[in-house]
């Protein structure tokens, strides 16, 4: 059996029908496809260079390549043939499939663009991988480990009476009886963040604040009350942290080239807001830019409290602490 990566892939080429709608135009010539022609369906071809597109999107290891290859040739052939009944139709002519197709296509052409501001920046040097290594010690040689206890509940749970016992608690075991006695519903759990993981302000909060300390991290519909169990000493040394301090600094290189070609095309562009309002603050020098590479897992800002993972990302405030 193919892997679950390669069904993905299969779903994929389904759900991308619309673009695929969009680029085509039946009203203009068709060009021939180059690559070797591996079936042709109602006399267009579907070729060697679309199926090793596939793999590759696919990420498919050799030994699944016979398999994938056998499935995937039968999507695009399956692709193929609604994609000739739906241009049949004239579904390629409807202004959302005409208005995806000019977006689809511009921000091709855009990230392109981008990949090749992206593609002459040098990797960070080892010089400058050592100086964020020392200035930031609270990351590597000084890194502290945070042995934590969770309490999930619902956040429409979360009442002022709740919130009243935490604030006067002095363990989460004090807050979890209160809970088992008012048939709350929770999960209890055990967590260990380093302060790598932890967000910079969040790991010196955790340090200062004694281990009585119990935050509520909003989630949307759920809640987690935090308690500190235990910190420890978790350093790592230069030679471990090269990977993933080269993969930030890259990253933040990548950023400071596509800002400052962003800069530049607008200082040089005559820009006119005709039926639009001009942004009234900074947003305007901030504009989205098309990323030119996948984007560095940033590890020393992010934080996943659910997940026992040095790279996890977080989307939760602190709603308040004792």
């Amino acid at each position: 059996m193919v892997l679950a990566n390669t069904r993905t892939a299969l779903t994929g080429l389904m759900i991308s029908l619309a673009l695929v709608l969009a680029a085509c135009d039946s009203n203009e010539p068709k060009e021939k496809k180059t690559g070797q022609a591996l079936v042709s369906v109602n006399g267009k071809e579907v070729t060697m260079l679309q199926l090793n597109e596939e793999i590759k999107r696919a990420n498919v290891r050799p030994e699944q390549y016979e398999a994938a290859s056998k499935q995937l040739l039968e999507s695009l052939i399956v692709r193929q043939l609604i994609l000739d009944e739906a241009v049949h139709n004239k579904l390629d002519r409807t202004p959302d499939v005409m208005q995806a197709r000019d977006r689809a296509n511009a921000q091709v052409i855009a990230q392109a663009y981008m990949q090749g501001i992206v593609s002459k920046i040098a990797k960070p040097t080892q010089a400058e991988i050592d100086e964020y290594f020392q200035k930031h010690p609270e990351f590597f040689s000084q890194r502290k480990q945070f042995d934590l206890i969770t309490v999930r509940v619902a956040t429409k749970d979360l009442s002022s009476e709740l919130k009243k016992t935490i604030d006067a608690a002095k363990s989460v075991d004090q807050v979890v009886t209160w809970l088992d006695k008012n048939k709350v519903p929770y999960l209890r759990s055990l967590a260990s963040r380093s302060s790598t993981d932890l967000p910079p302000q969040m790991a010196k909060m955790l340090q200062e604040k004694s281990k009585d300390t119990i935050f509520i991290v909003n989630e949307q519909e759920n809640s987690l009350l935090i308690s500190v169990n235990a910190i420890k000493d978790s350093p790592i040394t230069l030679a471990a942290a090269t990977p993933q301090i080269e993969r930030f600094l890259l990253n933040q290189k990548y950023k400071e080239a596509t800002d400052a070609e962003v800069t530049r095309l607008r200082a040089a562009a005559k820009i006119e807001y005709l039926n639009a309002k001009a942004p009234e603050s900074s947003a305007a020098d901030k504009p989205v830019v098309p990323q030119a590479a996948p984007n560095a897992d940033n590890a020393t800002n992010n934080l996943n409290l659910t997940e026992p993972t040095s790279n996890g990302s977080i989307e939760r405030g602190i709603m308040g602490l004792k």
